[in-house]
């Protein structure tokens, strides 16, 4: 992500959650979400999303706890 800011200062940016993530504990999924968030932390235009959308397998409500918690993360940043 912080190379494609540099690349692209003035465009918005994706950064991407790989989407097996979604498939295993939910600590898994907080702590690189996480990760993502502190990356662009201050930095506008970043659009959060899965790399390669949502796997067949996932669970719906994976994907609720998931939008729910980069909600409330944005929010307080």
């Amino acid at each position: 992500i912080d190379r494609a800011w540099e690349m692209f200062p003035d465009k918005g940016i994706q950064g991407n959650l790989d989407p097996a993530l979604l498939l295993t504990e939910w600590g898994d999924v907080k702590r690189a979400t996480i990760e993502i968030l502190n990356a662009v932390q201050g930095k506008r235009g970043h659009i959060f999303n899965l790399g390669h959308g949502v796997l067949p397998e996932t669970d719906p409500d994976m994907l609720k706890r998931l939008v729910d918690f980069v909600h409330e993360e944005t929010a307080k940043r």
